[in-house]
């Protein structure tokens, strides 16, 4: 039996929309998928996401994090937790420390959903 859009995660929802190139998002599909733009959208956790995603592991802990930033430990930790939330960010826990990774199939979904876009040529 197939989801309802509305029982949808918003990674779910992006991953099953057509690219915006090709036809428009309804309303519920917009509605879904603008948690995952949303948490992405913010400066802070734009630059966690690639922090993470630069890794030399493709993972890192997140007292690792803490030092490029000019924010307090719980600040960081909750821009991870939205990033989390929004399943852009996988996480595990070892012990006292989380480590975080990207979710590839999310971040994929979201550049086919967004994808077929060219610049024109400004001459």
């Amino acid at each position: 039996m197939s989801k309802s859009l509305l029982d949808l995660t918003p990674v779910e929802a992006v991953a099953c929309c057509s690219p915006v190139t090709r036809e428009p998002l309804s309303a519920e599909q917009a509605l879904q998928v603008a948690p995952v733009l949303k948490a992405i959208a913010d400066p802070v956790r734009l630059r966690l996401l690639s922090l993470v995603a630069s890794h030399q592991n493709g993972e890192v802990c997140v007292c690792d994090l803490n030092d490029a930033f000019d924010l307090s430990q719980p600040t960081i930790s909750h821009h991870l937790k939205q990033l989390h939330e929004a399943g852009v960010l996988d996480r595990d826990k070892r012990g006292v420390w989380v480590y975080y990774r990207v979710n590839t199939a999310a971040l994929g979904d979201l550049v086919a959903l967004l994808g077929g876009v060219t610049r024109e040529d400004p001459r």
